[in-house]
């Protein structure tokens, strides 16, 4: 089955922490939410690195440094390096220093991790828009205070041509209150100043991809996150496997309508699934020669315009199985069954 191709969560008779060298983690919404660890995220991860995992973090999210990222996870009981977390900060800074000059002047238009990684790249961060050399403007997440002043900034120097760069364009952000605007939705914001299109180096695209390469020397990567327009994207463009947990953004909604580079090579319910099998979702004959798919004690039924689900046992099972139904109902394009009644007999 090619990742072009996939109509259904892949099974694992073995732990995926045996399968995989290194578990490529996102951090909002999987290992963490508003500061606090996601429930099992500490002991999971404990135990995938006690049996030869390397762990990594790959965040979108540019406000704070390596060191700090590092530091907060040590205080949820996740002892990490700072080597071991991979920004998009550090990614957008070395796009842009792959463009300019050494020592070149960047507007920063965001937080810390920003300022951090330019000075990395051997860039000089600054403040004004009206420096003399600027040579590029850079925007990152910067926080539910980042002041709206900011944006106008970026604008002045865009609108007089200076090329415009930005860590990542997710839209939401999840937060120990809920979900919140993300950085995307500031990019917008400079987006409708200026009427330019920013370079983006965050997931889903493959400047972060290299950066993660480079800095982990993964060979045999496990893409974990919950989001399927970014962690499930990415690992789809970077030819490797994934597991969305259902800790985060994705619901299982828009995981049955997920077109084929936003379909996840497993699914679970949280970072526990690190270290299981998959279960596999066979194929069920049917009458009249229709089928079903079966995981678990569940089967999932595609007809007349309806998902149907049938049985009883572990909710993701049934989410599975559902899966298997929508995708290949659904081929290279987005399942538009109505899935609302097999939903909710799972309510994951």
């Amino acid at each position: 089955m090619t990742r072009q191709s996939r109509t259904s969560p892949a099974g694992s008779q073995r732990s995926l922490h045996q399968v995989y060298d290194t578990a490529l983690l996102d951090l909002d919404g999987v290992v963490y939410a508003g500061g606090e660890a996601i429930a099992y995220a500490v002991e999971s991860l404990a135990a995938a690195r006690a049996d030869g995992m390397h762990l990594a973090y790959v965040t979108n999210n540019a406000l704070r440094t390596p060191d700090a990222v590092a530091a907060h996870l040590g205080e949820l009981g996740i002892p990490t390096e700072a080597a071991e977390v991979i920004t998009s900060a550090q990614a957008v800074a070395r796009l842009i220093a792959d463009q300019v000059a050494p020592g070149s002047k960047v507007l920063v238009i965001g937080g810390e991790g920003l300022r951090v990684a330019l000075r990395e790249r051997g860039l000089v961060p600054v403040e004004s828009a009206d420096e003399d050399g600027l040579a590029a403007v850079v925007q990152g997440y910067g926080g539910p205070d980042l002041p709206w002043g900011r944006f106008a900034e970026a604008s002045y120097a865009i609108n007089r041509g200076v090329p415009w760069f930005a860590s990542n364009t997710d839209l939401t952000i999840p937060t120990g209150r809920g979900i919140g605007p993300g950085n995307g939705a500031a990019v917008e914001v400079v987006r409708i100043a200026t009427g330019a299109e920013p370079q983006v180096a965050g997931k889903p695209l493959p400047p972060m991809h290299r950066e993660t390469v480079l800095r982990t020397g993964a060979e045999r990567p496990l893409v974990v996150g919950d989001r399927l327009d970014t962690d499930i994207e990415g690992a789809f463009n970077g030819d490797v496997d994934s597991l969305l947990v259902l800790t985060g953004i994705a619901d299982g909604a828009q995981l049955l309508r997920a077109e084929p580079r936003h379909r996840p090579t497993y699914v679970d319910r949280d970072l526990r699934g690190l270290l299981t099998g998959q279960p596999e979702v066979e194929v069920e004959a049917g009458a009249g020669g229709a089928g079903g798919f079966r995981c678990g004690g569940w089967t999932a039924v595609a007809t007349d315009g309806v998902l149907d689900l049938r049985g009883e046992g572990d909710p993701v099972d049934g989410l599975r199985a559902l899966c298997a139904a929508a995708w290949t109902h659904a081929g290279e394009g987005s399942c538009t069954l109505d899935a609302g009644k097999a939903l909710a007999r799972i309510e994951l």
